[in-house]
């Protein structure tokens, strides 16, 4: 019986898997991250520029642009015609803050000479302050009468605030008014406005009959700020006085209404007047790691909370500096340390005993060049 042979064993077919690609799954990853990121970006933007919230953001990063030498740069936040829009608005509200007539709210009580130790106030006294971005110092001078306008020793060129209370012996200086200065790198030679110092006119470019505004102290005590025509000045007898703004303070009534109006974060130096005739300083660090700086909402609200009836500003940024017994206090902004300034503020046991000389006596103002060192 013949045997019948079984068909022979086709082997099933095997399918070969296609090895996958290695860099495919990290293509994929890297595309939803630029996804995402694209996403997040997008809505940022639209926060940034469409929302309330989002263009106070923008404003208050164009107004602490405009307050820098990069001015030009808050154009792409804003535009070139609202950057334009903003500096003038800023300028108009502090022109219009100038202009209300103070209501004599300071008594100032006479400084007994031979009071006991006991009940005498400090002349000087220095505290910190900081908030949210900012820290900086508080210094209160007790008697008015005894500060004075300090200029530079020598034609040509400014001086540091720490040489001027060093070549005087005063025993504190904070930086004063403000200068011509081209594109932020002048010599510091040539202020702006009017400097008065012990009652005499040490430089004016307005005429006596020109407007200006001012930082002052008369001689009773008083400290005048806001705008006053040169010739007024002299008849109301202020004896010590620079020119900056704005006067946000007057009559006790703080005139900057919120963050959005205060003009920036920035170094800050401004000064005060309690109702008993103290003087206050703010001096804040800023552009720096350890302080931002300060809007000029903050100072208000820092000079209001210790009875000031009166504050203006003094010249800010890289300008800002306290020097305290020959030591620097605070950190200036610069990386450069001190500037070269024409005016600073500064404090004497005897003030009338003070060797401040007019240094631009003489000098045809019109020719100086505020950018040659």
């Amino acid at each position: 019986m013949a045997m019948q042979q079984s068909a022979p064993q086709v082997p099933a077919r095997q399918t070969r898997r296609k090895p996958k690609r290695k860099g495919s799954a990290g293509l994929r990853l890297m595309l939803g991250t630029v996804a995402v990121c694209t996403a997040f970006m997008l809505a940022g933007l639209c926060w940034f520029f469409l929302t309330t919230s989002g263009t106070n953001i923008r404003f208050m990063m164009a107004d602490t642009l405009i307050t820098t030498q990069h001015r030009d740069w808050a154009k792409y936040l804003i535009g070139s015609d609202e950057l334009q829009k903003r500096v003038e608005a800023y300028w108009k509200q502090f022109e219009d803050m100038g202009v209300e007539k103070d209501q004599g709210l300071v008594e100032i009580a006479p400084q007994p000479s031979a009071a006991p130790a006991a009940v005498k106030k400090d002349l000087v006294t220095i505290e910190p302050v900081s908030g949210t971005n900012y820290k900086g110092y508080l210094v209160t001078i007790s008697d008015p009468k005894k500060l004075r306008i300090a200029v530079p020793e020598k034609q040509g060129k400014g001086e540091k605030v720490s040489s001027m209370v060093k070549h005087t012996g005063a025993i504190l200086g904070v930086n004063g008014g403000g200068f011509i200065d081209p594109n932020w790198e002048g010599n510091g030679f040539q202020p702006e406005g009017i400097v008065m110092s012990g009652g005499k006119i040490f430089y004016n470019d307005k005429g006596m009959n020109g407007s200006v505004n001012v930082v002052g102290i008369d001689k009773e005590g008083r400290m005048i700020a806001g705008k006053y025509k040169v010739s007024e000045l002299v008849a109301m007898g202020v004896q010590e006085a620079v020119s900056f703004s704005p006067r946000f303070i007057v009559n006790g009534v703080g005139q900057i209404k919120s963050q959005a109006d205060g003009w920036g974060i920035a170094p800050r130096t401004s000064m005060a007047q309690t109702k008993d005739g103290s003087i206050l300083f703010c001096v804040i660090d800023g552009r720096q790691t350890h302080s931002i700086g300060a809007t000029l909402y903050d100072v208000q609200q820092i000079f209001l909370a210790h009875g000031a009836v009166t504050a203006a500003n003094l010249d800010g940024g890289a300008s800002t500096v306290l020097v305290h017994n020959n030591e620097i206090v605070n950190k200036p902004s610069s990386e450069y340390g001190e500037r070269y300034l024409p005016t600073a503020w500064l404090v004497f046991d005897h003030p009338e005993t003070a060797n401040i000389k007019n240094v631009w006596e003489g000098l045809d103002i019109s020719k100086i060049d505020p950018s040659k060192w």
